[in-house]
């Protein structure tokens, strides 16, 4: 429930009252686990009005958001593209509003690292309001961290992932945030979650911006871009069949 919001667009929430939190595991939750169930990723070619963002042949679509240069990442012969570490996060040249997007990922098979840091990336939608990749496989993280989160706000419903180096698929609705003429949050943005097959995020509300550290920040703002993250640790998370539709 929405109790404030501040000259600056920053809604205040009942949940995230108090003295905001200066250390990043003081936003992290453990209990309750997700129950981990078996799933099977399926995938379809795109739908006739879908905006194919990536298709496996370039990045055109894709730039830097570090200074807008081309995408730095690596493209792979098999049509996919891998995190190319500490080249930086990369987003599309189109903005976006409402949409139906999807995408598919998967973790190394030789995969490497613990908790945070083991294929670790995500989606930004509009570059703001994070959807969690990372391989969940035999480690234990903090939940409302764990794949399929909408980072530090809401755990999933489940644990979907298949084993590591398989392809998962991500299926995403989203509804953008509204805004006032003087940048006051009307309506909060929601998020469904489908991930190979399962709900795991069933229209929940989008309480601000996913931080790693502190409250959820509510700015007001417009159609924004895609964004997929360099995480900065040897992710070398995949990316294929990126496509939108939108709403």
């Amino acid at each position: 429930m929405e109790i404030a919001t501040t000259a600056n667009s920053v809604v205040v929430y009942d949940e995230y009252s108090g003295t905001e939190p200066t250390k990043p595991e003081e936003t992290e939750v453990y209990k309750p686990v997700p129950p981990v169930i078996k799933s099977n990723a399926s995938f379809k070619e795109p739908p006739s009005d879908a905006i194919v963002l990536f298709g496996g042949d370039n990045l055109d679509n894709w730039i830097s958001s570090k200074d807008s240069t081309n995408a730095k990442w690596q493209l792979n012969s098999e049509g996919s593209m891998t995190v190319a570490n500490k080249t930086g996060d990369i987003q599309t040249v189109q903005n976006f509003g409402s949409i139906q997007l999807h995408l598919e990922w998967k973790s190394p098979a030789d995969i490497q690292g613990e908790k945070q840091s083991r294929g670790n990336s995500g989606v930004f939608l509009q570059g703001l309001y994070e959807v969690q990749i990372l391989d969940n496989n035999s480690n234990d993280t903090y939940v409302n961290g764990q794949v399929g989160s909408v980072y530090k706000q809401h755990t999933p419903l489940a644990m979907a992932s298949v084993p590591s180096g398989e392809w998962n698929s991500y299926d995403i609705i989203y509804h953008a945030p509204e805004f006032n003429e003087n940048g006051g949050k009307t309506k909060s943005g929601t998020i469904t979650v489908i991930h190979n097959g399962i709900l795991i995020q069933d229209h929940v509300e989008i309480k601000g911006t996913t931080p790693y550290v502190g409250w959820p920040k509510n700015p007001s703002h417009g159609k924004g871009p895609l964004r997929l993250q360099d995480h900065g640790d040897n992710s070398r998370v995949g990316f294929r069949n990126i496509w939108v539709r939108e709403l």
